[in-house]
């Protein structure tokens, strides 16, 4: 990992991909990589299914505790790529709360709502339940890496607990094996679109290089699409558009 690192910092790979511990890599990317000068916080940037195609979770795992400035980069940087990645123009961007009305959440996230309304470059729509965000109610959903991790730990085990479930429903007999035989082209179209590896990796954000945390249990075809989504990321010259669009403002302000 260390010798992984020290190739992106000296510039003789473009990006690191690792499937291993992420605290490790953190430590790593902060340390030997680096964040971009005047981005405070380096987010786990990850991306998964809603019914409407994908949204990212930022943070999802890297920085457990959060001040506002840091979700505010966290929104800017998520929008950035979201719409120079995946392609989504003017991203909605939503902070995770346990409410919808502005009075509502703790402190953090009260502190938070003005700022990210003060942004003119986002698209900020305002709060989003969890229970909203497999609706695909937000492109980029916001919050501390603590509430990011639950979020998306149970949201890959919900997901392949139901996959279990409806499989051995339809074993469970002869009738509705006849049943998934008919239906298993759609069946596994409507599967696959819902399965996290098929979007690669989590960039952490904000780095002068590009360093992509995959699953540890990851397989030949999550690591494909991480590597293409690293080629996306290079191309589309996100940590560019992080440097102009955000810490430029910053110094600006």
């Amino acid at each position: 990992m260390v010798v992984g690192l020290h190739l992106v910092k000296d510039g003789i790979a473009d990006a690191f991909v690792s499937a291993g511990n992420s605290g490790a890599l953190l430590t790593g990317g902060l340390g030997i990589v680096g964040r971009i000068r005047g981005i405070e916080r380096a987010p786990f940037g990850a991306l998964f299914p809603v019914k409407t195609g994908v949204a990212l979770l930022a943070d999802s795992g890297a920085n457990v505790d959060c001040r506002a400035s840091h979700l505010v980069q966290f929104a800017r940087m998520g929008s950035i790529y979201m719409e120079k990645v995946v392609g989504i123009k003017n991203p909605r961007v939503a902070i995770v709360n346990v409410g919808a009305e502005d009075e509502k959440g703790n402190a953090l996230v009260k502190e938070t709502m003005p700022l990210l309304r003060e942004c003119s470059d986002i698209n900020f729509i305002g709060s989003i339940e969890a229970r909203n965000i497999p609706n695909g109610d937000a492109d980029v959903i916001v919050c501390d890496g603590f509430v990011g991790n639950v979020i998306l730990k149970l949201y890959e085990g919900l997901a392949a607990t139901l996959v279990s479930v409806i499989k051995g429903g339809l074993m469970s007999t002869l009738r509705s094996k006849i049943g998934a035989a008919l239906a298993l082209p759609a069946l596994k179209k409507t599967l696959k679109s819902f399965d996290a590896t098929e979007y690669g990796g989590a960039p952490l954000l904000g780095l002068k290089g590009l360093v992509v945390k995959t699953h540890g249990s990851a397989k030949a075809g999550e690591v494909k699409n991480t590597i293409f989504q690293c080629l996306t990321f290079k191309e589309q010259k996100i940590n560019e558009h992080i440097q102009n669009n955000i810490v430029l403002d910053k110094k600006e302000d």
